[in-house]
């Protein structure tokens, strides 16, 4: 009699399943990994046009009185430029951005859920995250 090395069908179709299992728990952990990166990044960005609208603030002695996606940030005469592009959300989306004279307050979106960034008041809409002038 012959013996015949190999796996069964039946092995090979458990084995193939439990890795499957495996790899589902690992994507739905990795999800909620990318999800506070991108939150991350949201407040880095943040806290990086805060910066620039301070540093403007302080030579112009006023806030911009809006800002887009993509475009510079420039105060004074002559204008001088703060930041060179205003970065967008990681998803594409837009900040949101209000601003005056002597104030502003920045709203972002985070998908982790609501922080309390210690500004007064709150963003409306979508955003749930707020960064103003100190």
């Amino acid at each position: 009699m012959k013996k015949i090395f190999g796996y069964t069908l039946i092995e090979l179709l458990v084995v193939i399943s439990i890795i499957g299992i495996l790899m589902s728990f690992a994507l739905v952990a990795f999800q909620g990994t990318r999800k506070s990166a991108r939150d991350a990044r949201r407040k880095a960005d943040l806290e990086q046009i805060r910066a620039a609208l301070e540093l403007c603030y302080s030579t112009s002695g006023s806030y911009p009185g809006s800002i887009t996606t993509g475009s510079p940030i420039t105060c004074g005469a002559p204008p001088a430029t703060y930041l060179q592009a205003v970065p967008a959300d990681p998803l594409g989306a837009d900040y949101l951005y209000t601003g005056a004279a002597n104030s502003y307050t920045l709203c972002a979106n985070l998908e982790g859920g609501a922080e309390n960034s210690g500004c007064p008041g709150s963003c409306t809409g979508i955003y749930n995250y707020k960064v103003c002038n100190p």
